[in-house]
């Protein structure tokens, strides 16, 4: 039993962990990026490109409920541009749209109306983004892998709960005779279920902390490879120590699922011996 625990544990620390990854990487996509539209100023010509873009800004500004306007360089543009064009097509005549990132309050996020009005009133060229509308298919994703990674580790605690459940039976099959001279000496069907508790729970310690230590080091691994690759969305779903402390709760949790599951299965096998 204890090395099958392990795996179980092994399984559920890595599903609890996709799914604590997955949550936090929501939150932080929507703190970051789902408060937040983009202005496009599309005009050929860069000095009226460049006068509508100031406009746009201060018009943007005015508008209840935004935060904060920030104008994104030249310089930043170009190094956003270049992997997909090339160096050398930056410095030609192709016209490049200017770009304005505007923070919206929670409240002012369904309202994005009025701040679309007032910034293509102050330049006619400029269009507004929402970056939560390209966001929307991700972050359905998002809450789907999170209901899997919810049900797998639903589906291992019950594996581990009928793994313990059969391992009380033939434990009480093996030692059915031993249990009848106990019962004949005047042991409690109490005191015998607490001598087989007592070998199930450190079954289930030693293999919870070898299920648990085998998925922690997984996951620091795999954890030093994403920050390898530098990636902000990526980057988001490490996970956030609070949940390492869920995540170090569930041998606990391990523990004391086995001695109550044990508990109920002793006791009732118990009961139809008598």
């Amino acid at each position: 039993m204890p090395w099958v625990i392990a795996i179980m544990m092994f399984l559920t620390v890595l599903a609890a962990a996709a799914g604590i990854g997955l949550a936090g990487a929501a939150s932080r996509l929507d703190d970051q990026i789902g408060g937040r539209v983009t202005i496009q100023i599309v005009e050929a010509n860069s000095d009226l490109r460049d006068r509508q873009a100031a406009a746009a800004a201060e018009a943007a500004r005015a508008v209840p409920g935004v935060v904060a306007v920030d104008p994104v360089s030249r310089e930043e543009i170009e190094r956003l541009l270049e992997p997909w064009i090339g160096p050398a097509s930056l410095g030609s005549d192709i016209p490049v749209p200017a770009l304005i990132d505007v923070d919206l309050s929670p409240q002012a996020r369904g309202r994005l109306d009025a701040l679309r009005a007032a910034v293509v009133g102050a330049a006619p060229a400029a269009r507004v983004d929402d970056n939560a509308q390209w966001l929307a298919p991700l972050a359905s994703l998002i809450v789907a892998l999170q209901w899997l990674a919810g049900g797998l580790v639903l589906l291992m605690v019950g594996a581990t709960a009928a793994t313990v459940v059969l391992a009380a039976r033939a434990a009480l099959d093996t030692h059915r005779g031993t249990i009848e001279i106990l019962h004949l000496m005047g042991a409690t069907d109490l005191q015998v279920a607490r001598l087989f508790q007592r070998r199930i729970a450190l079954d289930a310690l030693f293999g919870g902390l070898v299920g648990f230590l085998l998925a922690g080091a997984v996951l620091l691994t795999i954890g030093r490879r994403l920050t390898a690759l530098g990636s902000e969305l990526l980057g988001s779903a490490a996970i956030a120590p609070e949940g390492w402390a869920l995540l170090f709760a569930l041998p606990v949790f391990g523990v004391l699922l086995a001695l109550l599951v044990a508990r109920i299965t002793i006791l009732r096998a118990l009961g139809r011996l008598l």
